[in-house]
C-alpha cells in the first residue's frame, strides 16, 4: 500500500530541517567567536613577557641607566629569552656560536689536537662536556656554587694551553664574542620579534662580566682599557672586533673541514638516514657565506633554500599571530636543578648520544626514546656505564686526560671568584 504524506508531515520535516539549519549556524558562531577570542587573546598576551621584563626592570628604562646594569639581573634577564621567550632558536644560537669558532684554522687545528674531536668514539662525550660547562654557567645565578664552579674548571681546561700560547687571546675573546652576538643575530633573523635594547644590554653586561671571570683581556678592543659605558657599548665594540678578526682569519682549511663535519655529526645524530642530506642543507643553509668557505661546505640548493626561508617565516607568522606565550612551566630546563643521589647532575635534553642522561621509566619509554630505538640509537642506560648514566662532576669535565686533575687550582678560581664576581655591575 502507498504510503500518503500528510500537511502534517511537512510541517515536520520542515521544523526539523529548520532546527537542523539552526544548530549548524549556532556551531559556526561559536566556531568563529571562539576563534577571534583566542586571537584577541594572542594579540594581548603575546608581548606580555616583554612588557614584563620592562617593568620588573624599569630602572633600566634609559640608556644611561642601563650603565648600572647587575651582572645579576643581566643573567636574570638573559634566562627568561633563553628559556621562555626565544628557547628554540637562543640554543641553535649558541651551538651555531660554538660551531662558527671551527672556521678559525688557529683554534679548529688545536682541538682535534687536544680536545679528542676527530675521533668519533670521544667527539660525543666531549661536545656534551664542552655544552654542560657553557650550560651551567649560563643556567645558574653567577654568585651560585654551580655557576662558579663551572666557569673555574674552564679556566683550568684553558690555563696550560693559555700559558703556552696554544690557545691565542685574540681566539678566546674572538670565541667570547660570539656568544654574545650570535643569539641577538639569531633571533632578529629567526624569531617572531627582535630583542629589546635592555634584553640586547643584558647579553651584553652578562657576557662582558663572564670575560671578566675567565680573565679574557679587552684591551684589544678601543675602550678595552678606558673603559665600557655599558653592555650595549661592549656589544657594539666586541661585534665590530669580531667581524674584522673573521675576515682576517677566518680562512678555508682541511681541519675547519674535519672537525665541522664531527659537530654535524652530532647534530643530525638523531635523523633518519633518509633525512640527513635535508639536515645537511638545513645546517648549510643557517651558515653565511664566509663560514661555509671557511668550512669547505657546499651551499643549499636553491629549492632547500626557497623551503628553509618559507618554513622559519611561516613559524615567525605563526608565532606571533597564532601562539599563545610558553608557559613558566614549559620552559626549557636543560640540567637538573638538584644533584642526584650520587652527588653528581643530569643534562634533560640530549641530541646525541645520551651521556649523563637519567635512566628514568620515562625517559626509557617515553616516544622520542621509542623513536630513537626506532633508529637503531642507544637511549639512556643503554650499554652500562658508558654514557654516565649516573651524571656529571662538574670538576672531572673535560678530556679523559684531565679528569680528576685540577681539583686544587679550581679551589683557588672559585675562592677568588667568590671575592670578585658577587652579582655587581661589571662596568666603573
Amino acid at each position: 500500500m502507498a504510503s500518503v504524506v500528510t500537511m502534517k508531515d511537512f510541517e515536520q520535516y520542515d521544523s526539523r530541517n529548520f532546527l537542523a539549519q539552526a544548530s549548524l549556524q549556532q556551531r559556526v558562531i561559536c566556531v568563529i567567536l571562539a576563534l577571534a577570542t583566542y586571537l584577541f587573546a594572542v594579540q594581548i598576551l603575546r608581548f606580555k613577557r616583554r612588557q614584563a621584563l620592562q617593568e620588573r626592570y624599569s630602572c633600566y628604562a634609559t640608556r644611561r641607566s642601563m650603565g648600572n646594569m647587575t651582572d645579576h639581573d643581566a643573567w636574570a634577564i638573559q634566562k627568561t629569552i633563553m628559556q621562555t621567550e626565544f628557547p628554540f632558536i637562543v640554543l641553535k644560537s649558541l651551538q651555531f656560536a660554538l660551531f662558527r669558532t671551527y672556521g678559525i684554522p688557529t683554534i679548529s687545528t688545536l682541538l682535534l689536537k687536544t680536545s679528542q674531536f676527530s675521533d668519533p668514539s670521544t667527539s660525543f662525550k666531549r661536545y656534551a662536556d664542552t655544552g654542560i660547562l657553557i650550560g651551567e654557567f649560563m643556567a645558574f645565578d653567577p654568585r651560585s656554587e654551580r655557576a662558579q664552579t663551572a666557569i673555574a674548571r674552564t679556566r683550568y681546561l684553558h690555563q696550560g694551553y693559555r700559558a703556552s700560547g696554544k690557545i691565542l687571546e685574540a681566539d678566546m675573546l674572538y670565541t667570547l664574542s660570539l656568544f654574545a652576538i650570535e643569539p641577538i643575530r639569531f633571533v632578529k633573523l629567526f624569531e617572531w620579534r627582535e630583542m629589546t635594547e635592555m634584553e640586547r644590554c643584558a647579553v651584553g653586561t652578562y657576557w662582558k662580566s663572564l670575560g671578566d671571570a675567565l680573565g679574557i683581556s679587552f684591551d684589544a678592543l678601543p675602550s678595552g682599557k678606558i673603559g665600557f659605558q655599558d653592555g650595549l657599548h661592549w656589544l657594539e665594540e666586541i661585534g665590530a672586533w669580531s667581524h674584522a678578526y673573521e675576515v682576517q682569519h677566518m680562512k678555508p682549511h682541511p681541519r675547519n673541514k674535519e672537525i665541522a663535519e664531527r659537530t654535524i655529526d652530532v647534530l643530525l645524530y638523531n635523523l633518519p638516514d633518509m633525512l640527513k642530506p635535508l639536515g645537511m642543507n638545513l645546517v648549510s643553509y643557517l651558515m653565511d657565506e664566509r663560514l661555509r668557505s671557511a668550512m669547505m661546505i657546499d651551499p643549499p640548493t636553491v629549492m632547500y633554500s626557497g623551503i628553509f626561508a618559507s618554513a622559519f617565516k611561516l613559524r615567525q607568522l605563526s608565532l606571533r599571530h597564532l601562539s599563545l606565550p610558553r608557559p613558566n612551566y614549559m620552559r626549557l630546563d636543560v640540567f637538573a636543578q638538584e644533584p642526584n643521589k650520587h652527588g653528581r647532575n643530569w643534562v634533560t635534553i640530549y641530541e646525541g648520544e645520551p651521556y649523563y642522561v637519567e635512566p628514568s621509566i620515562y625517559n626509557r619509554w617515553c616516544p622520542t626514546a621509542w623513536l630513537i630505538w626506532a633508529l637503531g640509537r642507544p637511549i639512556p642506560g643503554d650499554e652500562g656505564d658508558k654514557y654516565c648514566p649516573r651524571g656529571y662532576f662538574t670538576p672531572d669535565l673535560g678530556p679523559k686526560y684531565f679528569e680528576g686533575k685540577g681539583h686544587k687550582e679550581l679551589k683557588e678560581f672559585k675562592e677568588s671568584l667568590r671575592q670578585q664576581r658577587q652579582g655587581q655591575c661589571p662596568f666603573p
